[in-house]
Formats: C-alpha cells, sequence, structure tokens
C-alpha cells in the first residue's frame, strides 16, 4: 500500500504533471478517494436497493482518476470542486448504462415537470399540491406516492447538461461548469454567468422550505437525513421536497432556454 502521510499535495501534483510519474498519481489516487466515499454516499440516497453502494465507489474511482489526469493546477482553482463533478459524471454514465431507471419512473417524472410547467405559467407562482395534485389527477396521498418514486430520478438533474442560446448556435453546461473559470475568456464568462443568473432566480422563485433544501444539500453539503433532522422531519419526506425541487428547477430553466431560443 502507498503511504499517504506527510503528503507534500503540491510537490504530489508537481511531479506528476511534470514526468506522468505513475507513482505521483498512485499517491494522489489515495489521497483524494475519500471524495469518491463522500460523492457515492450522497448519490445512494434514494437509488433502488439493488444498487450497492459499493459499486457506485467503483463507477467514481474511474471519475477520479479522469480528474487527476486532466486537472490543470495552473488555471488556479479547487481541485475537489472539479473532481466531485467529474466523479459524479462517471458514477451517472454507468447508472444511465445500466438502465437504473424503469420507462414507468422515467414517464411520472416527465409528467411531474410537465405539470409545474404548465401551472407555472397558467399560475405564475409555484403550485400548491393540491393544484399538482389535481392537475396530474392523483390525490395528495398518491402524490407524495410518486414522487418518492421518482426522487432517486432527480439526483441526475443538476448534473445534466443545459443549453443556452440560438438554436444552431447553443452552448451546453452543467451545474459543475457555472463555477467561476480564472481562464475564461469574457465570452465564456458571459455565457456562464447568464445561466447562474437563470438558476439563481429560478432558485429565488421557489417557497422557502424548497429553497432551504436545495441550498443544504447542493451547497452545504449536508445528507438528506441531516436536513431533515435541521427541519425536524422524516428522510422520506425531505426526498420528496428535494425532488420537488429539482423538477421545479428544470421546469423553469427549460422555460427560460425556450425563451432565449
Amino acid at each position: 500500500m502507498v503511504d499517504t502521510s506527510d503528503v507534500d499535495i503540491d510537490q504530489l501534483w508537481a511531479d506528476f504533471k511534470t514526468s506522468l510519474d505513475r507513482t505521483a498519481r498512485d499517491r494522489l489516487i489515495l489521497h483524494y478517494s475519500p471524495l469518491v466515499k463522500f460523492v457515492a454516499g450522497r448519490m445512494a440516497v434514494g437509488l433502488p436497493q439493488n444498487v450497492e453502494q459499493s459499486d457506485l465507489v467503483s463507477y467514481g474511482v474511474f471519475g477520479l482518476i479522469d480528474a487527476i489526469e486532466k486537472f490543470e493546477p495552473e488555471r488556479g482553482f479547487k481541485f475537489e470542486t472539479y473532481a466531485i463533478s467529474r466523479i459524479k459524471g462517471a458514477i451517472l454514465d454507468e447508472l444511465r448504462s445500466i438502465d437504473w431507471v424503469p420507462r414507468s419512473v422515467r414517464a411520472k417524472a416527465r409528467a411531474v415537470e410537465n405539470a409545474y410547467t404548465k401551472l407555472e405559467s397558467v399560475l405564475h407562482r409555484t403550485p400548491t399540491d393540491a393544484e399538482l395534485s389535481a392537475e396530474l389527477d392523483l390525490t395528495e396521498e398518491q402524490l407524495q406516492i410518486t414522487l418518492g418514486q421518482i426522487s432517486f430520478v432527480g439526483l441526475a438533474a443538476l448534473d445534466e447538461t443545459l443549453s443556452l442560446g440560438a438554436a444552431g448556435e447553443r452552448e451546453t453546461f452543467t451545474l459543475g461548469d457555472t463555477i467561476a473559470d480564472q481562464g475564461a475568456g469574457p465570452v465564456d464568462v458571459y455565457e456562464v454567468e447568464e445561466m447562474r443568473h437563470l438558476l439563481a432566480d429560478a432558485i429565488n422563485r421557489m417557497p422557502e422550505r424548497e429553497k432551504i433544501v436545495l441550498t443544504l444539500y447542493y451547497y452545504e453539503g449536508l445528507t438528506l437525513a441531516e436536513i431533515g433532522q435541521v427541519l425536524s422531519v422524516t428522510e422520506s419526506r425531505i426526498c420528496q421536497i428535494h425532488t420537488k425541487a429539482v423538477l421545479q428547477l428544470r421546469s423553469r430553466i427549460s422555460a427560460a432556454q425556450r425563451e432565449l431560443a
């Protein structure tokens, strides 16, 4: 086993990037491996029981290796932020390849998202659960069950690509790409800033509870169970709120993109 105690990270990066030293790469992988367990643990929430967290870790290691090989320290931003995006991407790619979400569940997710889009365009506000249930021809209890069923579809939502710009000239982004890149040119900075404004506006228009859940989960790094403790509700309820928030966010971003097209 490679000893990672008293690691000089800057020196390891220098050794690897200047000479592609394999030992330095292996030491970097071991040093940053907790990132894989962190991401896999967060993504495991709400997944079907047949998807093992250990499998997610295995998928994520490939993302970590890819991040280490492609990272450019001289660009001046944190490796951890870059790596988490790559690790998530590797896990999601593998999950998609094994078709882990049943078609019926995907259809329910699309139906709820379309209902949000329709109601918001009519009401000019976030629809209530009662309004959403009526639109979907469900009881409120059935709506909550449906949100629980599609909760694991939502984990991919904020890592999927978003497009911006006129037809034929679209640029694609993920939320990870909206993190400032110090090496970006003025056009790139403007496009990313425009996407960040779209996201901020969409989040700010959400009910307070949904905003809190998104903030605690994506920006503070809390698990759904920890958020449940903060808000004094069950983890499954937080999972439902998170799913609603993500579907609303996707609906609003899609609407904004259509306006820009």
